[in-house]
């Protein structure tokens, strides 16, 4: 059984599209809608900015998003999804793949989320730290015991934990996790702690969107960040996306689960690969690749 996983912030880069707007009218024309919806020539960013223009939040969640659900609109026949998830900004691209949400309905909500997000950074100061090598229960344990918020946020793979919070938080977590004898803990070059109780205002925002927005029946469940469980009813998929935005990815419990419920293929639709190579630390045997067109 074939899965199709959708990737999250971060998997942007330069010129990503191009190609698939100048061979495919079906992409061009989604482009197009795109840039009507948005208000501004996101195609412009995308094609010819620099990784600095990418970075710009407006701009990153969008952009993915539009690479990914126009990639699994250009296979047309040839995409017949069993089951879908996505890593955090990567689940709205699953539930347009699945036909939950609209292409429209996906980006507006997409770009209503990283609005709400940014503006979330910008009341407190805050970030987040990749952990390598470190069981999950003892990263648990060393945020539960630091007074700051810091939180697991996400689970990658086996050995690679993302965690969340203030500025001091997490300098504590990563003196506690150093003096446990935690070799790598690497701060990432975010705006924020998402995936934390500090996204608490964006997720309230987000909430109001995504419960006037229609979600239709999927034709698959999605393997959702929330619970890592598959869904497929819609007020439930309504209310996991919405706990997604202050609840950490639990990528690796949803592909463990997906592989359980038969996925022996797991396909990246979107940019870069980075996926691909969680899935493998995750389980070695199952086959990945990324869309061949």
């Amino acid at each position: 059984m074939r899965a199709y996983i959708f990737p999250g912030q971060g998997a942007q880069f330069a010129g990503m599209g191009k190609d698939i707007y100048e061979k495919y009218p079906i992409a061009k024309e989604m482009f197009e809608k795109a840039n009507s919806i948005l208000g501004f020539r996101i195609t412009d960013l995308m094609f010819s900015g620099t990784d600095e223009d990418l970075k710009q939040t407006k701009v990153t969640q969008p952009a993915i998003f539009i690479h990914s659900t126009i990639l699994a609109a250009v296979l047309g026949e040839n995409f017949k999804p069993e089951m879908v998830a996505g890593h955090s900004l990567g689940e709205f691209s699953a539930l347009v793949a699945n036909k939950t949400l609209s292409f429209e309905d996906g980006l507006l909500l997409v770009s209503k989320r990283a609005m709400a997000m940014q503006k979330a950074c910008e009341k407190t100061p805050s970030t987040m730290a990749a952990i390598i090598g470190a069981e999950d229960k003892v990263v648990e344990e060393v945020c539960e015991s630091i007074s700051e918020v810091v939180v697991p946020a996400n689970y990658n793979s086996p050995g690679q934990i993302v965690i969340s919070g203030s500025n001091e938080g997490i300098d504590k977590a990563i003196e506690a996790l150093k003096n446990k004898g935690v070799k790598r803990a690497i701060k990432l070059a975010v705006g924020g702690a998402f995936h934390s109780p500090l996204m608490e205002p964006a997720r309230i925002e987000l909430e109001e969107a995504i419960r006037s927005t229609h979600f239709s029946q999927p034709v698959c469940p999605v393997y959702q960040n929330f619970n890592a469980k598959p869904s497929s009813d819609p007020e439930t998929i309504k209310a996991n996306l919405v706990a997604q935005l202050t609840s950490p990815v639990r990528w690796t419990q949803s592909v463990i689960n997906m592989i359980t419920d038969g996925a022996t293929l797991f396909t990246e639709v979107g940019p870069g690969t980075v996926l691909q190579g969680l899935v493998k630390k995750i389980n070695s045997s199952v086959t990945t690749e990324g869309v061949v067109l």
